[in-house]
């Protein structure tokens, strides 16, 4: 057993992982130590400012699923580009269940000055490849970093037909383009409507988008009740 091990089972919650294993199927049950995200949270913040972690962001895959959300975690604290760069193309080949592909947040890639992303170009440059992917969770982390940060000022309609032309048959990339397009019709209400009265999503992801979006806050009565009319009923 680690060191990293042996720290992590010391703060085990054997009914939380016990809880996350019945939420993340696509793990084996006994991968799951049971740590809380807030125990792991400030683990990594540990570890990334004692270094002390030696070969661990080398050591791919790990043994266990709490082992994989660290990582996530010390990664989305990276503060140079290209080195979280590098560690994240290096991590997502190996990431197996949504919980860790949506942890997985590097805070440089939302970096800003003058109210722009300063990566903007290289951040598209990877999120293309991601895209294309075979991997599951490679094309989930990539629509979810085009959710996350060019959704808002730094948006352009080609990045949503990026989304939209994203086929495939895997429940956890359908639900993320769901999850998108809920999101682009909080903040970009007209460009992601055209998508919506186009039916330009399979009708799981379109009747999923439209639930999503009238669960949330940010739409209105009014776009919410002309939404559910957009809805694709089963024949």
């Amino acid at each position: 057993m680690t060191e990293i091990q042996k720290r992590l089972n010391s703060m085990q919650d054997k009914k939380y992982g016990d809880f996350q294993s019945a939420l993340i199927p696509s793990v084996e049950k006994e991968r799951f130590i049971g740590v809380r995200t807030p125990a792991l949270r400030a683990y990594a913040k540990e570890l990334m400012k004692s270094g002390g972690y030696g070969d661990f962001l080398d050591e791919l895959p790990h043994e266990y699923f709490d082992e994989m959300q660290l990582h996530a975690f010390m990664i989305s604290l990276v503060k140079d580009f290209d080195r979280c760069m590098e560690l994240t193309e290096g991590f997502l080949p190996y990431v197996d269940n949504w919980a860790t592909c949506d942890q997985l947040s590097p805070k440089v890639f939302g970096k800003k000055k003058g109210g722009r992303l300063v990566y903007k170009a290289k951040l598209l440059e990877h999120i293309d490849r991601w895209l294309d992917s075979d991997k599951t969770y490679t094309v989930r982390f990539g629509v979810g970093m085009l959710m996350q940060h060019l959704l808002g000022d730094e948006f352009d309609v080609s990045y949503m037909k990026r989304v939209t032309n994203i086929r495939s048959d895997e429940y956890y990339i359908r639900m993320m383009v769901a999850w998108y397009f809920a999101t682009a019709l909080a903040k970009q209400y007209e460009e992601a409507l055209r998508v919506i009265e186009g039916r330009k999503l399979d009708t799981w992801t379109h009747n999923k988008a439209i639930q999503k979006a009238i669960e949330s806050r940010r739409i209105t009565p009014e776009q919410k009740a002309f939404l559910r009319a957009l809805k694709i009923k089963d024949r």
